[in-house]
């Protein structure tokens, strides 16, 4: 037997709530972020899972979303493994913008060519930026190099991949339940390499804040089965609002 994986977009954020591009950018939950967390824990509750493992990213909007979600749980000492390969897509020149300011300014084509597109990325951040994560001191033990300043989702699934196939998959296969709690576009990456999405697939493919999305694997780590758990209704309706940022004014402007 394989152990369940249970993927977790962490709850809304300030910079979510603002509709800006945030990337590799730390901030932390709004209060309708920290209640998605509690309430992602009372629905994997319902669903009976209990975790072996955790693993998030090294920003805090995720590892507060998994900390609030194993605490209503009742797994506050679960260990937890946090990687910055699980980080965010670097979303480079683009960080910090408005998203419907970016789209008036660049247009819609170019817009959701920088968003959604498999190979495209954004125009990177100069050397010297704050968004460059080589001037962030968290990342001073990671060679420059792997570092990025700008990043399309190839390059996400460049990083995300390999990282779940040495690191998440021997648990899995060890039949241990593993939660990942991680971002929209390092889940997306993830997504596409479990269920065999083609580029053009996971372009339409989002994933809505603090909903738990559940995987069960064959003996060959085949995906069975493959859902989100929760009120189906309220998951199409925060996966509808994902896919129509582009178009949503800031509360700022």
């Amino acid at each position: 037997m394989t152990g369940i994986l249970v993927l977790l977009r962490h709850g809304q954020s300030t910079w979510n709530e603002l509709n800006l591009f945030t990337g590799w950018h730390d901030v932390e939950l709004t209060p309708q972020g920290q209640s998605e967390a509690r309430q992602a824990g009372n629905t994997i509750k319902l669903a009976n899972i209990r975790f072996d493992l955790a693993f998030t990213s090294l920003l805090r909007r995720a590892t507060e979303t998994n900390r609030l979600t194993l605490e209503t749980l009742g797994q506050s000492n679960l260990e937890v493994r946090q990687d910055w390969r699980l980080n965010e897509r670097h979303y480079g020149a683009l960080q910090g913008l408005d998203k419907k300011a970016t789209t008036l300014k660049f247009g819609e084509t170019q817009t959701n060519l920088w968003r959604r597109s498999f190979d495209v990325a954004p125009p990177p951040v100069d050397n010297d930026s704050p968004e460059n994560p080589r001037n962030e001191p968290r990342y001073k033990n990671i060679p420059p190099n792997d570092l990025p300043n700008t990043e399309c989702l190839k390059d996400v699934v460049g990083r995300v991949v390999p990282f779940f196939e040495t690191h998440v998959a021997p648990e899995l296969k060890a039949n241990r339940n593993v939660l990942i709690t991680a971002h929209g576009n390092s889940l997306r990456a993830l997504v596409m390499n479990l269920e065999n999405l083609s580029p053009e697939q996971i372009a339409e493919f989002n994933i809505p804040t603090g909903v738990p999305r559940r995987y069960t694997f064959d003996a060959k780590m085949n995906v069975a089965t493959v859902e989100y758990l929760g009120d189906p209704i309220a998951i199409a309706t925060a996966t509808k609002a994902v896919a129509d940022q582009s178009k949503k004014s800031s509360p700022k402007n």
